[in-house]
C-alpha cells in the first residue's frame, strides 16, 4: 500500500526461554527476544530498534551474536518449516543476509545457535532425543558438516565453540558432554565420556582447555581437555531476610515455613552458566546468581558472592516475585555490567563495578528499565491529555507507559485478575475491570488508588466517553451506562442475546456501537437509550469493532476471517483475510487508514475505501495473537498488544500528509494527582530531614574542630622530627661525597688494565676466527658438490618411481574393469537362471491352493527387489572405485586403504552369490510346504471323522440336561416367593419412613425456638452487663467531683458552682426518653422476630410438601421397576420354553443322523463339512454354556433386587439428613 506506512519505535516485553535470550551488541545496547524478532535497546539513551521475524513467525527460540558483533542468528517457527536465518546488525535496520537449509536434514527446529570465533562458521543444535548438530558455512550457505547426537531423554541442549579455535565444537544435553573437531567435512568426536551420564542443562568455556557444566542436580562439572578435573556440588539457596522483614516475627514464622516447603519440593538445579575473566557466574536456586573465581593456586573455583533478584514492591506476593528460574546470563564487553532474563519474562541488571568496591556476600540486581508483563494483556486505552497508556493483564496488573519516554510511569498489582482498562480523557483516573467488581481508580504520583467500587462481576469491557462525563461498563450482555461525576447508573442498554465483546463511543458521544457474539452489532442513542440500527450476521462472532469521525461508519472483524464495513444497518463491503482470522480493527481519526491485528500476531495497514484485492502492507510483530490495537488522537502512534505480554508502539507514516499532525502543535498536560495524606507525610519527612541535617552540622563543625586541633599538634611534631633527619641526612651525604671520590679513582686504574688485556684478547680470536673460517669454506664447497649429486639422483628415482604408479594404475584399472565385465556377465547368467526357475515355479503354482500363489508372488516380489538393490550396489562399486583411482594418485598410504576396501567389495560380492544360493534353498522349502499341507488336510478329514463319534456320544447326556431344566423352574418358583416377601419389606419401611420425617420436623422446630430464646437471652444479659458497668464509671466520676466540691465546703459560692455544675453534668432529662425509646425498640424487634418465625415457618411446610412429592415419586418409579422386574421373570420363563424345544429338535436331528449314518461314511469331505451335524461340533458344551448363561442371569436379577432394596432405604434416609441439617 502506497499511501500509509506503521514502524515499530518501542516495544514493552521479553519472550522467555529462549536460548541465548539476552546478550550485547555494545557497552550500553542489550539485544533480546521480543514479540515476534529480537528488540535492540540502549539502557542510558533507552531508544528501542525491533529486527522483524520471518514471514508467518512464531517467534524465536535461539539466537546468537557473533563475536564481532556484527552478525545476529535466529531460530524461529515459521509455520510448518523451522527457519534458521542469519542478519546483519552493522546498518541503523538489520537486514537479513542468508537463510540455511538442506534437503538432507530433517525439518526440525535449532534449539541453540553458536558463531565460531571468526564468524566464518555457525554451529546448530536440534531438540534431542534424536538431534543432531549441524555446522554451516552460512556465508555460502553451505553445509560444512554434520552428525547426529543421541541422547537419554528430553530436554535443554546447547552448543558452543572454543573461544580460540574455529574447529572445536562443544555440545552437551540429558546424558552427554562431548567434543568435536571439524577436519575435512567431518565432525570427529575428540572424547570419551566416563562415568555415569548427567543430565547437563548448560555449559560455558573458561579458557581453551576449560569448560564448565552444570547439572539438573545442583552439580558443577570442570572438564579440561575431554576429561573431568574438578567437581563441586551446590546446596538450594533460601532468600536472604532483610532488616525490615525481621521485626516481625509472624513474618519470620510464615517466611520459614515457606522456606521449609520449598526445600522439600525443590531440589538444586544449574539453570544457567556464563563465563567472565575472573571465573563464572551460574544460578543453582531460583531468583540467585552465584560468582566463582579463581583461587591463588589457580586450580580451584570458589564462590565470591551472591546476587538475588529483588522483591517486587507492586507485587501482592513480593516474596514469591524474587523466585523467578533465571535462563539466561550475560556480561557487558568491559564485563562491568551483568544481564539476566527468568521464565517470567523479566530482564535484570547487576553493576559488576560495585563487587569491586563493596565486598559484601550477598547483592542485589535491579530491573533493567522496568518490571513488564509476564503473562497475557487483556486491555488497551490511551488518553488525550498525556502521551500515556494503560494495559491490563493476567497477571493481575495494571501498568501505565509513556510512549514518548518509553518509560513505565506506575504499575500495580491486584488480588484478582483484570480484564479490561480504560483511560479518562485527563489521565488522572481509569476503570479497571476485575472478576470481581469494577473499580474506579485514582492515578496518584507514585501509587493506584481506588476510588470507587461498582458491583459488575467479570467485566470484560469497559470504556470512558470522549467528553469523560460518562463510562459504559459490559455486564454479560447488557451494557450500563454510569456517570463519571455521580457515579449514578443513567441508562442500561439491553438487547443483545450473547455476550458483548466490543464497545465504542462516537465522537460527539452521543452515539454508542456494541457487538456481541452471535453476530449482532448495533447503534444506540444514549438521548433515548434505544436501538437506532443493527446490522445481524449470526454465522459470526464478532470480536472487535471501530468507528470513524463522523460515525458514520462502522468496521468490524469476527470469526469468519473478513473485514466488514458496516453503515446504514448493512454490510456495505466486506475484505478477506487470506486464511487468517482478524482479531483487533482501529481506524485513524482522519478515516484513510485502517489498522487490523490477526491471530498470527501480524499488523495489517490498508487504506480507505477499501477494496477486494491484497491492498495491504503486513508487518510481523507479535508472537501470539493481538488482542488490543488504538490509534492516539493524533494519527501520529498506534498501540498493539498481545497474547504474549508484549505492547508495541508504532509511528504511522501518512505519505500523503494530509491526516497527520506536526509534533509542533502537540502540547501534554503535566498535572498530577496527589493525596493530602501523602503530602504530610511528604513535608513531615522534609522537616525531619531539615533537623536532621542541622544536628549533622553541629556535629559535623565540632567534630572538624577537633580534628583541627588534632593535626595542629602533629603537624608541629612532624615538623620538628623532619628538621632533626634532614640534619642527620646532610652529614651522611657528605661523607658518602667523600668515599665515593675515593672509589673513582680505583676504578678509573682498574678500567685502563682490563682495557689493555681485551686489546690482546680481540687479536688473538681474529686470528684463530680467519683459520676456522677458511677450514669451513672448503667443507661448505664439498658438500655443495654431494647435495647436486644427490638432487639429481632423487630426482632419478622420483621420476621412475612416477612411471611405475602410472602403470600400476592402468593395470589396475584394466584388471577392475575386466573383474567388472566378469561379474556382470555372472549376473545376467544369474538372471536367466532365475527366470527359467519362476517359469518352472509358475507351472507347479497353478496346482497349489490360491494361498500358495500370493506367497510366492510376495517371495518374487522380494527377489526382484534384492536384484535391484544388487545393481544398485554394483553401480556404486563403480563409482568407489573411480574415487579410489583419482586418489590412488594422491598417496601411497591412500592405495593400500583402498586395496583393503576392494578386497571387503570381493566378499560382499561372495556373500550376494550366497545369497542367491539361500534364495534357492528357500523355493525347495516352498515345494516341502506344500506337501506338509496335503498332509494337513489328510489329518482334517480324520479330525472330522472324530467328530461324528463325538456326536453319537451327544445322546447319552440328553438325559442330563432335562433334569437340570427341571431344577431350573424349581429354583424360579423360589425366586417368585423371595420377590413378595421383599414387597412387603418396602410397604413397611415406607411407613417407618414418614414416621420419622414427622419426628424430625418437630425436633428442628424445638431447636430453631430454643435456639431463638437462648441469643435473646444472651444479648440481654450482654446489655445488663454493659449498663453496669456505665453506672459503676459514672458513680465512681460521681464520687471523684463529690469529694471535690466537699473540699470547697467553706466557700458557699464556689460550693454553689460546683453543685450546679454536678447537677448540669449527671442530671439530663433524655435518660427518661432514652429508656422509653429502648422499650419501643424491644417491642419493634420482638415484632420482627415473630415475622421472621412465621416465613421461616411458610418456608418449612412448603419443603415439606416438595418432600413428600418427591417421595411419592420416588415410591411410583420402584414400582414401575418392580413390575419391569416381573417381565423379565416372565421373558426368561419364555427363554426356557424355547431351550426345550430347541433340545427336542436336537434329538430329532440325532435320530435323523443315526438314520443317515451309513451314507455319511460313503458322501466326499466336503458335504461332511456342510452338514449341521458338523456345523454345531460340540453340543455338550453349548448345552453347558446355555445352563452357565442361565444361572448368571439369575444371579443378576437377585443383584438388582438387593438394589432397588437399598435404594428405597437410601432416599429416606437422605431426605432426614437434609432436614436435620
Amino acid at each position: 500500500m502506497a499511501g500509509a506506512a506503521v514502524l515499530p519505535v518501542a516495544v514493552f516485553g521479553c519472550r522467555p526461554r529462549v536460548a541465548g535470550g539476552v546478550c550485547f551488541l555494545e557497552e550500553q545496547v542489550v539485544l533480546h527476544a521480543a514479540g515476534a524478532g529480537c528488540l535492540r535497546l540502549h539502557l542510558e539513551h533507552k531508544w528501542h530498534n525491533f529486527i522483524p521475524g520471518t514471514e508467518k513467525s512464531r517467534g524465536v527460540q535461539a539466537l546468537a551474536v557473533s563475536p564481532n558483533r556484527r552478525f545476529l542468528a535466529l531460530s524461529e517457527a515459521a509455520g510448518e518449516q523451522p527457519v534458521l536465518a542469519v542478519y546483519e546488525l552493522t546498518a541503523e535496520r538489520a537486514q537479513r543476509r542468508r537463510v540455511l537449509a538442506a534437503e538432507e536434514l530433517p525439518a526440525r527446529q535449532a534449539v541453540s545457535l553458536a558463531f565460531s570465533p571468526d564468524s566464518r562458521f555457525l554451529a546448530a543444535a536440534t531438540a534431542p532425543p534424536e538431534g543432531h548438530l549441524t555446522c554451516w558455512l552460512w556465508e555460502k550457505q553451505q553445509l560444512a558438516a554434520t552428525v547426529r547426537v543421541q541422547a537419554a531423554g528430553d530436554g535443554p541442549c546447547q552448543v558452543s565453540f572454543n573461544p580460540q579455535d574455529n574447529t572445536q565444537v562443544c555440545i552437551t544435553g540429558n546424558g552427554f558432554f562431548k567434543l568435536f573437531k571439524y577436519s575435512e567435512g567431518y565432525l570427529k568426536q575428540m572424547n570419551l565420556q566416563r562415568g555415569e551420564p548427567e543430565n547437563y542443562l548448560c555449559h560455558a568455556w573458561l579458557s581453551e582447555e576449560e569448560v564448565i557444566c552444570g547439572t539438573d542436580t545442583g552439580k558443577l562439572s570442570l572438564f579440561e581437555t575431554g576429561e573431568l578435573h574438578w567437581e563441586t556440588s551446590l546446596e538450594y539457596r533460601k532468600p536472604p531476610r532483610e532488616l525490615g522483614d525481621t521485626t516481625t516475627k509472624e513474618y519470620e514464622s510464615g517466611l520459614a515455613f515457606e522456606e521449609n516447603g520449598l526445600q522439600q519440593h525443590s531440589l538444586p538445579q544449574i539453570s544457567a552458566v556464563a563465563a567472565y575473566s575472573k571465573g563464572f557466574a551460574c544460578s543453582p536456586s531460583p531468583g540467585v546468581v552465584l560468582l566463582f573465581e579463581k583461587t591463588k593456586e589457580k586450580e580451584v573455583y570458589e564462590e565470591s558472592q551472591e546476587v538475588w533478584l529483588p522483591q517486587d514492591l507492586f507485587s501482592t506476593e513480593p516474596k514469591k516475585s524474587c523466585r523467578q528460574d533465571i535462563t539466561c546470563i550475560c556480561f557487558s564487553p568491559s564485563e562491568e555490567m551483568m544481564v539476566v532474563s527468568t521464565n517470567k519474562n523479566q530482564l535484570y541488571m547487576f553493576s559488576m563495578f560495585s563487587t569491586k568496591l563493596i565486598r559484601e556476600k550477598t547483592s542485589h540486581f535491579a530491573y533493567m528499565n522496568f518490571p513488564l508483563h509476564s503473562n497475557s494483556i487483556t486491555g488497551l486505552d490511551m488518553c488525550i491529555w498525556k502521551p500515556i497508556l494503560a494495559t491490563c493483564s493476567l497477571d493481575r496488573s495494571v501498568r501505565i507507559w509513556n510512549y514518548k519516554t518509553n518509560n513505565l510511569e506506575l504499575c500495580k498489582e491486584y488480588q484478582e485478575e483484570a480484564y479490561t482498562v480504560s483511560l479518562h480523557p485527563t489521565g488522572l483516573f481509569c476503570l479497571v475491570g476485575f472478576s470481581d467488581k469494577l473499580r474506579f481508580v485514582s492515578l496518584l504520583y507514585e501509587d493506584m488508588n481506588v476510588f470507587k467500587e461498582f458491583p459488575v462481576k467479570k467485566c470484560r469491557e469497559c470504556s470512558f466517553s470522549n467528553g469523560g462525563h460518562l463510562f459504559a461498563a459490559v455486564n454479560g450482555n447488557v451494557i450500563q451506562i454510569y456517570s463519571s461525576i455521580t457515579f449514578e447508573n443513567i441508562t442500561n442498554l439491553k438487547g443483545h442475546t450473547g455476550k458483548v465483546h466490543a464497545i465504542k463511543w462516537s465522537a460527539d458521544d452521543t452515539k454508542f456501537v456494541s457487538c456481541d457474539t452471535h453476530g449482532a452489532v448495533y447503534e444506540w442513542n444514549l438521548l433515548t437509550g434505544k436501538k437506532v440500527s443493527e446490522c445481524v450476521l449470526k454465522t459470526c462472532i464478532y470480536s472487535s469493532i471501530s468507528l470513524t469521525y463522523d460515525a458514520k461508519i462502522i468496521f468490524a472483524v469476527g470469526s469468519d476471517q473478513t473485514l466488514k464495513e458496516i453503515s446504514e444497518s448493512s454490510i456495505q463491503h466486506e475484505v478477506p483475510a487470506y486464511d487468517v482470522v482478524y482479531t483487533t480493527v482501529a481506524v485513524s481519526r482522519s478515516g484513510r487508514l485502517i489498522f487490523v491485528g490477526t491471530s498470527l500476531g501480524t499488523i495489517r495497514a490498508m487504506k480507505y475505501p477499501l477494496t477486494l484485492k491484497k491492498d495491504f502492507t503486513e508487518y510481523q510483530a507479535h508472537a501470539g495473537a493481538v488482542t488490543k490495537m488504538s490509534v492516539t488522537s493524533d494519527d501520529q502512534f498506534l498501540l498493539t498488544a498481545s497474547e504474549d505480554g508484549c505492547v508495541f508502539i508504532w509511528k504511522v507514516h501518512d505519505k500523503e500528509g494530509g491526516g497527520v499532525k506536526g509534533e509542533q502543535e502537540l502540547e501534554y498536560a503535566e498535572e498530577v494527582l496527589i493525596m493530602k495524606s501523602d503530602i504530610d507525610e511528604k513535608s513531615q519527612a522534609i522537616l525531619d530531614l531539615q533537623i536532621c541535617v542541622r544536628d549533622l552540622q553541629t556535629e559535623s563543625d565540632y567534630e572538624l574542630r577537633l580534628k583541627d586541633m588534632y593535626c595542629e599538634g602533629k603537624i608541629k611534631a612532624l615538623e620538628e622530627n623532619f628538621t632533626r633527619e634532614i640534619d642527620s641526612l646532610i652529614t651522611k651525604h657528605q661523607i658518602l661525597q667523600e668515599e665515593k671520590e675515593k672509589q673513582e679513582l680505583q676504578h678509573q686504574v682498574q678500567l685502563s688494565e682490563l682495557m689493555d688485556k681485551q686489546a690482546r684478547e680481540v687479536q688473538r680470536l681474529e686470528s684463530d676466527s680467519s683459520q676456522k673460517l677458511s677450514m669451513e669454506n672448503e667443507k661448505y664447497q664439498e658438500l655443495q658438490v654431494k647435495s647436486q649429486k644427490m638432487e639429481e639422483e632423487y630426482e632419478k628415482q622420483l621420476h621412475n618411481l612416477e612411471e611405475s604408479k602410472t602403470r600400476a594404475l592402468a593395470e589396475l584399472k584394466e584388471y577392475y574393469e575386466k573383474k567388472l565385465k566378469d561379474k556382470s556377465v555372472l549376473l545376467e547368467e544369474a538372471k536367466e537362471k532365475m527366470r527359467k526357475q519362476i517359469e518352472v515355479q509358475e507351472e507347479m503354482e497353478k496346482q497349489i491352493y490360491e494361498e500358495g500363489d500370493k506367497e510366492i508372488l510376495e517371495l518374487k516380489d522380494n527377489y526382484e527387489r534384492q536384484l535391484l538393490e544388487e545393481k544398485e550396489s554394483n553401480m556404486q562399486l563403480r563409482g568407489e572405485i573411480g574415487v579410489m583411482n583419482k586418489r590412488l594418485s594422491s598417496l601411497q598410504k591412500e592405495l593400500k586403504d583402498r586395496n583393503r576396501d576392494i578386497e571387503e567389495m570381493r566378499l560382499e560380492q561372495q556373500k550376494l552369490q550366497d545369497i542367491i544360493k539361500s534364495l534357492e534353498k528357500d523355493i525347495l522349502a516352498l515345494k516341502t510346504d506344500i506337501k506338509d499341507r496335503t498332509e494337513t488336510i489328510l489329518e482334517k478329514e480324520k479330525h472330522i471323522y472324530d467328530l461324528k463319534i463325538k456326536n453319537q456320544e451327544l445322546q447319552n447326556f440328553k438325559f442330563v440336561l432335562s433334569y437340570r431344566i427341571e431344577e431350573f423352574k424349581k429354583l424360579i418358583e423360589s425366586r417368585e416367593n423371595d420377590i413378595e416377601t421383599m414387597k412387603k419389606q418396602i410397604s413397611e419401611m415406607e411407613e417407618e419412613l414418614e414416621q420419622f420425617r414427622k419426628e424430625s420436623i418437630e425436633l428442628k422446630l424445638n431447636i430453631t425456638r430454643l435456639q431463638q430464646k437462648q441469643k435473646a437471652t444472651a444479648h440481654e444479659v450482654h446489655r445488663e452487663m454493659e449498663k453496669k458497668q456505665d453506672m459503676e464509671t459514672l458513680i465512681k466520676r460521681f464520687k471523684a467531683d463529690l469529694h471535690n466540691c466537699v473540699s470547697l465546703i467553706n466557700d458557699s459560692r464556689k460550693m454553689k458552682d460546683g453543685i450546679r455544675e454536678l447537677y448540669t453534668k449527671y442530671v439530663h432529662q433524655s435518660d427518661l426518653a432514652e429508656a422509653q425509646a429502648e422499650d419501643a425498640d424491644l417491642q419493634q424487634k420482638y415484632k420482627e422476630q415473630q415475622e421472621y418465625n412465621e416465613r421461616n415457618l411458610a418456608v418449612l411446610r412448603k419443603r415439606m410438601t416438595k418432600d413428600k412429592e418427591m417421595h411419592h415419586t420416588a415410591y411410583m418409579r420402584i414400582m414401575q421397576e418392580n413390575v419391569s422386574l416381573i417381565k423379565e421373570i416372565n421373558d426368561l420363563r419364555q427363554e426356557l420354553r424355547v431351550a426345550n424345544t430347541q433340545v427336542h429338535d436336537l434329538q430329532s436331528e440325532l435320530r435323523l443322523n443315526k438314520n443317515k449314518k451309513a451314507i455319511q461314511d460313503t458322501a466326499p469331505s466336503s458335504d461332511i463339512l456342510s452338514s449341521p451335524a458338523v456345523l454345531r461340533l460340540n453340543p455338550e458344551m453349548e448345552s453347558e454354556k446355555i445352563i452357565e448363561m442361565q444361572q448368571l442371569e439369575i444371579q443378576y436379577l437377585r443383584d438388582q433386587i438387593q438394589e432397588k432394596g437399598q435404594t428405597l432405604n437410601c432416599p429416606g434416609s437422605a431426605s432426614f439428613g437434609q432436614k436435620s441439617s
